[in-house]
């Protein structure tokens, strides 16, 4: 079976912009022309780093609707649309879909636990109830679930489950998910730490934090490893690693956040539980934005 390639590259995963406790949609607007602009190959609208955890649904339909109409096809938009109640991502996921978002990014459910039949009934129900392709999202550090390989081959032969967004941090994992499911699934990475390893290992992108900043950088990097240059993506990796661990010295999106609102791209505001950084991780991130910078 040939399944959609969703997007080969760097696809960000973008940060929802706020403003006085409501979402800056100027902002978010600059934010996705400067992804565009930075010649970014997809955009994430509305997941982890979006703060989708805090948005009530009013708001993550409006940001999906504004995010497609902003990106005018420049870019596919893949809408974060996980939710631990299956019923509630397949309501999301369908308006999605209305929406004109090109993908689906669904997160396994988190606080739940569910065993490997659980989660394969779970993305089965919703994959048939909508129209876009999905890709899973993998995440243990978050959701305390871990998306198995159990669980992955009852939805290998689901025409619309096209990929995996792989963010344990495990290469190990990633390379036995390439070698048993390399037909089934485009495997994208998660970590912005490991890209060029990942791609390595046969990878077709990452959904990163890091481009929120640097898109064009993060871009070029991809590129690179596509062309067989690991040698110069690898220069690249390592050159953004003191800035890739900042930007996750605590829980993202954080450091990210406040390292764009340094850049000039949004407001620095939260919701909470999220708060802003501590005085050491900002001051690493004043240095370290601005170095990349100059």
């Amino acid at each position: 079976m040939t399944k959609t390639c969703l997007f080969e590259g760097a696809a960000t995963a973008l940060i929802t912009p706020f403003s006085g406790g409501r979402v800056d949609f100027d902002a978010l607007e600059k934010l996705i022309e400067f992804q565009i602009g930075g010649d970014i190959d997809a955009l994430v609208i509305a997941g982890t780093t979006g703060e989708a955890s805090t948005l009530t649904d009013t708001e993550h339909r409006a940001i999906l609707t504004f995010a497609v109409r902003a990106a005018r096809g420049r870019v596919p938009v893949i809408a974060g649309t996980g939710s631990n109640d299956t019923a509630h991502a397949i309501d999301m996921s369908r308006f999605a879909c209305r929406a004109g978002c090109d993908g689906l990014l669904l997160v396994t459910p988190y606080y739940n636990r569910a065993t490997p039949r659980g989660l394969a009934e779970s993305y089965r129900k919703i994959a048939d109830e909508t129209d876009r392709p999905i890709l899973l999202y993998n995440v243990p550090s978050r959701t305390g679930v871990h998306l198995s390989a159990e669980a992955l081959r009852p939805l290998a032969g689901h025409e619309r489950i096209v990929g995996i967004k792989e963010a344990s941090g495990d290469v190990g994992f990633a390379s036995r998910l390439r070698a048993e499911f390399s037909d089934s699934f485009s495997l994208y990475c998660g970590n912005d730490d490991i890209t060029v390893p990942f791609l390595a290992l046969g990878g077709k992108g990452v959904i990163s934090v890091l481009s929120n900043l640097f898109p064009r950088e993060v871009t070029a990097m991809c590129r690179k490893c596509r062309e067989g240059d690991f040698d110069g993506a690898m220069a690249d990796q390592l050159r953004f690693l003191p800035l890739i661990d900042a930007l996750f010295a605590e829980v993202n999106p954080i450091p990210v956040k406040c390292a764009a609102a340094m850049m000039g791209l949004c407001r620095e505001e939260y919701r909470l539980p999220l708060c802003p950084p501590s005085d050491g991780v900002r001051g690493r991130l004043e240095k370290l934005v601005g170095k990349k910078q100059n």
